[in-house]
């Protein structure tokens, strides 16, 4: 009884020493002492995103010791201007402590720059390094581009000839650029957008962004994968019928008009966020959490997708642009009278698509793709659909149908994960009903909680590419959507494969499905 009871208590510490106090969640250390140079800095994401991101990562003590914020672009502003700026934007997001902004805003600093002069940009590095002697931080930089992503070329290789991306040179520190996504709008610009990155930039100093690939229960797909015996073992052909991937929008194009006039839902969503999602969720297990290994099983996966049969497309994609409708008990207009647009728009803000993956695991298994503008909620989550019991027992009494279980990862609203089953309804009569095991994603928890650009900028400064994409997977990737594409904005029967649909709802009617498959919501 002794050597029991000293068994459960062992058990009861290493589950407590287990759940808190999540030392081994929070990073040792800070980052190397660094400058972040936002290039392009008087635009939307910067307010809406970046800054709030990194004044965050202040408060939680994760920025480097000493750091820099320089803020550049075309329009003209004063340190003091950019940080008035900055400051409404924090108030906007309801995420300004005024006591630490006053010492965080001494370091945010602004510099016009013209995006076409060489010599800008050498004043530019002269600034910098005049900035490194002052605030001591060591030569040591990131260049975030959030320009239009016309100027990512132009940007990139002003960078280089003003001498920034050389490390050797850049008195003994680092050299770093971020890409936001699209990484070009095909196969052949994505692959022009890179040969223009590494004419000065390594690949090792190269991070393409993906925001996605940050939120915390989209990195937790694989470890609920791999860190668990009792899933993998049946994750595959065998027990899965079909997977479902959803990215649902209420919003509609808002303040992007001009991006999205000339991208539409499958550059926005589908080369970058669904493609990643299918990856997590279908991948082949790396041998080692390490970066590398696991973009190379992401590669992998991405070369078995059976590419598109463009001759029978409407029964692997479907297109829709919003009409007018009710969001959240408000009217909203259509597509095509949103500010900015062309009234006769065949841009498409919804799609619905069926991959197939061609390798061992998945053979047979439909994954459905669905994301788009101005859905019935703001929805992010993967549906693994289980196949039916092979036999029912219970025929005679309840009839040939039971409910297939199912496996739901919650992304956004709810993060949690939520295994559906049979089971008895109380009561005399035998009857089945189906019930869930939820687990809260940050249920137990109580420590900091990085969003998806707080932990993809830490990550930056930290030199880690786990969270990135790779330019093989890249170009993959658009291999697979440039036919598509080529097909559905060159033909002359184009308007008709453009779909309405009325906002607020689930989108258009969807893809032919075999017996038994799951729509989406």
């Amino acid at each position: 009884m002794d050597n029991l009871n000293k068994k459960l208590t062992v058990m009861a510490e290493t589950t407590t020493s287990d759940m808190g106090p999540f030392g081994s969640c929070i990073i040792e250390g800070k980052p190397d002492p660094s400058t972040i140079v936002i290039v392009g800095a008087s635009g939307d994401l910067t307010a809406r995103k970046l800054l709030p991101a990194l004044f965050n990562l202040y408060l939680n003590d994760y920025m480097p010791d000493p750091f820099l914020i320089v803020g550049c672009a075309r329009s003209k502003m004063s340190d003091e201007g950019f940080r008035k700026k900055m400051k409404k934007a924090l108030i906007d997001t309801n995420n300004l402590d005024n006591q630490k902004w006053e010492t965080f805003a001494k370091f945010l600093l602004y510099r016009v720059i013209d995006y076409k002069s060489l010599h800008s940009f050498k004043n530019l590095a002269d600034s910098l390094r005049d900035m490194d002697r002052e605030y001591g931080t060591g030569g040591n930089r990131i260049f975030y581009l959030s320009t239009p992503p016309s100027l990512y070329k132009t940007t990139a290789i002003m960078l280089g000839k003003a001498g920034l991306s050389n490390e050797k040179t850049n008195q003994n520190g680092w050299s770093r650029i971020v890409v936001e996504k699209p990484f070009g709008r095909n196969l052949n610009t994505a692959i022009d957008l890179d040969r223009s990155l590494h004419k000065y930039f390594h690949e090792n100093q190269i991070f393409r962004i993906d925001h996605y690939l940050a939120k915390e229960t989209v990195q937790n797909i694989l470890m609920f994968r791999f860190a668990n015996a009792i899933f993998e073992p049946i994750w595959n052909r065998q027990y899965i019928r079909q997977i479902n991937i959803i990215a649902a929008e209420t919003l509609g194009v808002e303040h992007r008009a001009g991006y999205y006039e000339q991208a539409g839902i499958l550059r926005d969503m589908f080369q970058n966020h669904m493609m990643q999602l299918l990856a997590l969720t279908a991948m082949e297990p790396p041998s080692m959490f390490e970066a590398e290994r696991i973009r190379d099983e992401k590669v992998k996966l991405y070369q078995a997708i059976r590419p598109f049969p463009t001759r029978d497309l409407q029964n692997y994609l479907i297109l829709g642009q919003y009409g007018s409708g009710i969001i959240d008990g408000k009217k909203v207009t259509d597509y095509r009278h949103e500010p900015g647009i062309n009234i006769n728009s065949l841009t498409p803000t919804f799609a619905g698509m069926k991959v197939l993956i061609d390798n061992w695991r998945w053979q047979g298994v439909p994954f459905y793709l669905t994301s788009g503008k101005r859905l019935s909620k703001k929805l992010t989550e993967i549906v693994i659909h289980f196949k039916d019991v092979p036999h029912s027992l219970f025929r005679q009494t309840l009839g040939e149908e039971i409910t297939a279980n199912q496996l739901i990862l919650g992304i956004y609203p709810d993060e949690k994960i939520s295994l559906t089953f049979q089971t008895k309804n109380p009561g005399a009569k035998l009857c089945l009903r189906s019930v869930a095991m939820d687990f809260q994603y940050h249920q137990n928890y109580s420590g900091p909680v990085l969003d998806a650009y707080e932990k993809a900028l830490l990550d930056c400064m930290l030199g880690d590419h786990m969270l990135f994409w790779r330019q093989d997977g890249v170009e993959i990737c658009w291999s697979f959507l440039t036919p598509i594409l080529d097909k559905c904005e060159t033909c002359q029967d184009r308007s008709r494969m453009l779909l309405s649909y009325e906002s607020g709802s689930w989108g258009p009617r969807l893809l032919k499905r075999s017996k038994g498959e799951e729509p989406p919501p």
